[in-house]
C-alpha cells in the first residue's frame, strides 16, 4: 500500500517512529538498528521503508531505515512460525549484514540470540532463507573483510574468545578501520565486552 513514508521525525522509541507528514502523524514499528540510525534526525526530515501487516484486529506499519533491512524482514515474514514481532527482534539483534552473514554460515546460535526466536525456528529461517536470500544480499558485502585482510586478522583472533563471527562484524562497523591493527582490536574487544 505504502512503498515509503518521507515526513518530520517528530517521535522515536525503542520500538516506534512517528513520521508526521500532511498534518498525519504515521506511528512505524521500528528496529533498534534504525532506531540508532534515526535518533540524530528527530524534529528533522527523515524516510523510513515501509511494511503494512493485516491482522484481523489491527493495521500496523512498520519502518526500515533501508531497502535490504524491508527486504529481509518480509523474507522473514514468509517462514512459517515467524510474525513481525520475532522477525523485529531478528534485526534488532543483527544488522541486515550480520543476519546474512550468520544465514550463509548456518549460524543457528547467532540467530536463535534474538529474544523470542528459538534453535529450532532459527535453523527453520536458515533452511528456508539460505538461498532464496543469498540471491538478493550480496554475502560478499556481509563481511567487512578479505582473506589475510586487517579485519579478517582481527575476526579470526577475537573469534578464539568464543564470539561469533557475526557479534564480532557487528561490532566492528561501530569502530574507525583507519587505526593499527591493535587499535581495532582493542576498541572492538571494549564493545564487544559491553554487550
Amino acid at each position: 500500500m505504502y512503498s515509503y513514508i518521507k515526513g518530520k521525525l517528530t517521535v522515536i522509541t525503542n520500538e516506534y517512529a512517528v513520521l508526521e507528514t500532511g498534518g498525519i502523524g504515521y506511528k512505524l514499528f521500528i528496529s533498534l538498528n534504525t532506531v540508532s540510525k534515526l535518533s540524530k534526525l528527530i524534529q528533522k526530515d527523515a524516510m523510513l521503508y515501509t511494511h503494512l501487516n493485516v491482522k484481523d484486529d489491527a493495521l500496523q506499519l512498520y519502518g526500515f531505515f533501508d531497502n535490504n533491512e524491508l527486504m529481509v524482514f518480509k523474507n522473514l515474514l514468509s517462514v512459517s512460525g515467524v510474525g513481525p514481532k520475532a522477525a523485529m527482534s531478528v534485526l534488532s539483534t543483527l544488522t541486515t549484514e550480520s543476519f546474512a552473514l550468520a544465514l550463509a554460515n548456518g549460524d543457528a546460535k547467532t540467530i536463535s540470540q534474538s529474544p523470542g526466536v528459538g534453535v529450532k525456528t532459527a535453523q527453520k529461517i536458515i533452511i528456508e532463507l539460505k538461498d532464496k536470500l543469498a540471491k538478493n544480499i550480496d554475502l560478499s558485502l556481509s563481511t567487512p573483510t578479505e582473506e589475510g585482510s586487517p579485519l579478517s586478522t582481527v575476526i579470526d583472533t577475537l573469534s578464539v574468545y568464543g564470539f561469533s563471527r557475526a557479534q564480532i562484524t557487528q561490532a566492528i562497523r561501530k569502530v574507525d578501520t583507519k587505526q593499527s591493527i591493535e587499535e581495532i582490536l582493542r576498541q572492538t574487544l571494549k564493545i564487544l565486552g559491553e554487550n
